[in-house]
């Protein structure tokens, strides 16, 4: 068996171009992708879960850049709830801050983290998957394509005309037909190989640092649904309203107890000294009727 001519045929060299360039094709994309999403869980491994409420604007503004993550992180960053504090002023006019919620004391997220960064947005999205997965079945097809496509050209060589040229023409349909077979038998071994490649390929470039970018942004943002958020917010709302409702039904009290207490330090002892000056006049008059004189000259 000659096998250069073999693989000299033309539908055998389509097939294992086809293989070969499939190969490089889905090599090249993996790689691009590990990149990528190693750079990525090493960029997140510099951050804690205590300290992110202080450095969000960094990690924000990396993702934001960042052009493999930007769009699944913008999506993401609008689910996500921070620890909120309100200033509070004291009777002696000093400052104190409460937090919002009680549960809600770094950055939380209110839908699942593998919502937006999942197989599809991270890995998928960034290469042709479709055809991806679609090599195996076209390399599969090529088999029965080009096999029946030879046997039909061997048998459109048959001559017999003569019997030297009858002798020739079966032997050139039987040599056909042995490339034919092994079109179909390259053809499904290149499809089998290229599966097992492609698959191991992707466990470890694409799955294992997918699952460990997962495992961290899932322990740097707690899930919280929004219902239980509502909730928290629902139950500070009702303890605030609760003491607004105290304060203004004792202003009452409190505004009778000022008043109170303004009358009788200004204006009790202004009518003390009205009275004590009436009094005086009363009693200058009445001594000055006794003795006879001007009452009005004796008073001024």
């Amino acid at each position: 068996m000659n096998f250069m001519y073999i693989f000299t045929d033309i539908p055998i060299l389509i097939v294992i171009l086809t293989f070969v360039t499939s190969i490089i094709f889905c090599i090249r994309k993996y790689v691009f992708i590990n990149k990528n999403l190693v750079f990525l869980y090493n960029f997140l491994a510099n951050f804690n879960k205590n300290d992110l409420n202080f450095r969000f604007k960094e990690i924000d503004e990396w993702m934001r850049v960042n052009p493999y993550v930007s769009a699944c992180w913008l999506e993401f960053k609008n689910t996500l709830i921070f620890s909120e504090s309100v200033a509070l002023k004291s009777e002696d006019n000093d400052l104190t801050y409460q937090d919002v919620s009680s549960t809600v004391q770094n950055i939380q997220t209110t839908v699942d983290p593998l919502y937006f960064f999942n197989e599809e947005s991270l890995v998928t999205s960034n290469y042709n998957s479709k055809l991806m997965a679609a090599m195996p079945t076209i390399l599969t097809g090529f088999g029965p394509l080009f096999t029946f496509l030879n046997i039909a050209i061997a048998f459109g060589k048959i001559d017999f005309s003569t019997q030297e040229r009858t002798i020739a023409s079966v032997a050139g349909l039987m040599s056909s037909m042995q490339i034919a077979a092994l079109v179909s038998v390259i053809a499904v071994g290149s499809s089998l190989m290229f599966m097992i490649i492609e698959k191991i390929l992707y466990g470890f470039k694409c799955a294992r640092p997918l699952a460990k970018v997962q495992d961290k942004i899932a322990y740097l943002f707690d899930n919280i649904s929004s219902e239980k958020f509502l909730f928290e917010l629902l139950r500070e709302t009702k303890i605030q309203n609760n003491s607004v409702s105290n304060l203004i039904m004792a202003m009452p009290n409190h505004f009778k107890m000022a008043l109170n207490a303004g009358i009788a330090s200004n204006v009790v002892p202004y009518l003390e000294n009205l009275i004590f000056g009436v009094n005086q006049m009363n009693k200058q008059l009445k001594e000055n009727i006794k003795t006879g004189g001007d009452s009005v000259d004796d008073l001024f």
